[in-house]
């Protein structure tokens, strides 16, 4: 029989049991995750999204995967250009993250602002001075629930130099090594 508890401490959900979605949410803010840019589009009609999701699916062949929701702006103009770039952000690039994660309903075109872009090999949108960044052609789209979940062919990478900009339970912040 699934049972869903809640105390002081912890809020638990156990096998079968209708998983509050904000709770999945709240134990995801628990990780902490490197903060990247997934630009895609062209010219005004270009948008990008702030994710925690972007990792590399393989190395051989060079593979990305990514996950956009459905509904966001980004999904469809991912889909319609066939590319995307993710663009890893460096600790100086708080507010790039912020932009594109909509925070004074900043949308499309107008989250390039304050930062200097370029285009690369896919042509997608590309941050000049980003930690590293990860030009990519869509190979494939699977739609499950709300998101899409998106692998990209890797078609040039660069690597620069600094510090990650790393998000954990709603914050920004960067990593701290521990001694030892």
């Amino acid at each position: 029989m699934a049972k869903l508890t809640r105390n002081a401490r912890e809020d638990v959900a156990t096998a079968g049991a209708i998983i509050d979605p904000a709770l999945l949410k709240a134990a995801m803010r628990t990780v902490s995750g490197a903060v990247s840019v997934i630009s895609a589009g062209l010219g005004p009609d270009r948008t990008g999204a702030t994710v925690t999701s972007a990792t590399a699916l393989s190395v051989e062949p060079p593979t990305m995967i990514v996950n956009i929701n459905r509904a966001s702006s980004t999904f469809p103009i991912i889909r319609r250009h066939g590319h995307f770039c993710v663009n890893i952000l460096a600790s100086e690039h708080e507010a790039v993250a912020n932009r594109f994660a909509g925070f004074g309903g900043t949308k499309g075109e107008a989250r390039y602002e304050g930062a200097n872009w370029t285009t690369r090999l896919s042509g997608a949108p590309v941050l000049v001075g980003a930690l590293a960044a990860i030009d990519c052609e869509v190979e494939e789209i699977i739609e499950r629930h709300s998101h899409g979940i998106i692998l990209g062919r890797v078609v040039e990478v660069i690597v620069g130099r600094g510090q990650s900009l790393v998000y954990n339970n709603g914050r920004y912040g960067g990593f701290v090594p521990l001694k030892g």
